[in-house]
């Protein structure tokens, strides 16, 4: 029965990676492609090869949170309570996508990990779990406010001649921080993943070890999230721009700067927020700053809907693959 194991695992953790890249990515190049006079080309790059230096500069600390701070996944039996918990998050975002529900994978890990840890008999650790909780309900609302106070300081920003070109400029870096924010938080939920899949290639199932990010695997890796995030870059990658709010090329800024604020002060804390939500507050909190009309509320209950839909039911379908395991 042990050599499906293998296979299993590096099946949901390439599909999991193109996901990511789908779900994520599209939504992070498709708000750089908002500014004009930027090549495609560059905003994948960017993106990239923050994803591929973002563990060996900034640390896997999120990523260790996955394995580590929600579930004693370190005895026997973690690495399929891991697995479930990650098919079953994989599931409940593909249902509700499906459906045309906002949703988080992000927040789909976190429930589908804790509710198969606790079906399994493993030691939740529901302290950690609240922490990171707290601190993903921060997040947005810090995206929120650092967006609307960012909106108000750049309509005061005087216009002359080289305007264009120091925006464009100041978009590059914003967006480039962007992608360091997401490499060092959002982003290291993939290489949760892809860890406890090379370590059950090597030794089999068993407990979870330490997370591990050699260069190999982590450049397969960026370019699986690059392919995932270009299948879905039409109908995803605009949403943030057209189906929320209309920015203007400050805004775009604003909103990168403040969504980078709020995920990059989450990762020091190594909780894993989703970094969608808060560049959806940040693009909220930039139009808000112009005046309550200028919102498409809509955003704001997606991100409500995603937090009262996707982690009771991806936790509660976590618990049920988690007490199969045990009774097998």
């Amino acid at each position: 029965m042990t050599e499906w194991w293998t296979p299993a695992f590096a099946t949901a953790a390439v599909l999991f990676v193109l996901i990511s890249g789908a779900n994520d990515g599209a939504t992070l190049i498709g708000l750089g492609l908002r500014f004009p006079h930027v090549p495609g080309w560059v905003i994948a790059a960017l993106l990239g090869a923050a994803l591929f230096a973002g563990p060996y500069v900034v640390g896997i600390a999120v990523a260790r949170t996955f394995t580590e701070r929600l579930v004693g996944l370190g005895t026997s039996g973690g690495s399929a309570a891991f697995l479930a918990g990650v098919v079953i998050a994989v599931t409940v975002v593909a249902v509700l996508t499906g459906r045309g529900l906002p949703t988080s994978l992000t927040l789909a890990v976190i429930g589908g990990i804790t509710g198969a840890g606790l079906g399994a008999g493993l030691p939740v650790s529901w302290s950690g779990l609240a922490a990171v909780l707290g601190v993903g309900v921060g997040a947005p609302l810090a995206g929120l406010l650092l967006g609307y106070l960012l909106g108000t300081v750049s309509r005061r920003v005087p216009s002359y001649r080289r305007m264009p070109r120091l925006v464009r400029a100041a978009h590059l870096l914003a967006y480039a921080a962007q992608c360091v924010a997401y490499a060092a938080n959002d982003g290291q939920k993939m290489i949760a993943v892809v860890s406890v899949a090379v370590a059950v290639a090597r030794s089999g199932p068993g407990g979870v070890g330490p997370v591990e990010v050699p260069p190999a695997w982590m450049a397969v890796l960026a370019m699986l999230f690059l392919a995932g995030a270009l299948t879905s870059l039409t109908r995803v990658g605009e949403r943030l721009g057209r189906g929320l709010v209309i920015t203007r090329p400050l805004h775009v800024v604003s909103a990168e700067t403040a969504a980078t604020g709020a995920v990059l002060g989450s990762s020091a804390l190594g909780s894993p927020v989703s970094m969608t939500q808060s560049i959806t507050a940040g693009v909220v909190g930039v139009a808000a700053s112009e005046g309550a009309r200028r919102v498409r509320w809509q955003g704001v209950v997606n991100v409500g809907t995603a937090w009262l839909v996707t982690l009771p039911s991806s936790m509660a379908l976590g618990g049920l693959a988690g007490l199969a395991l045990r009774l097998l």
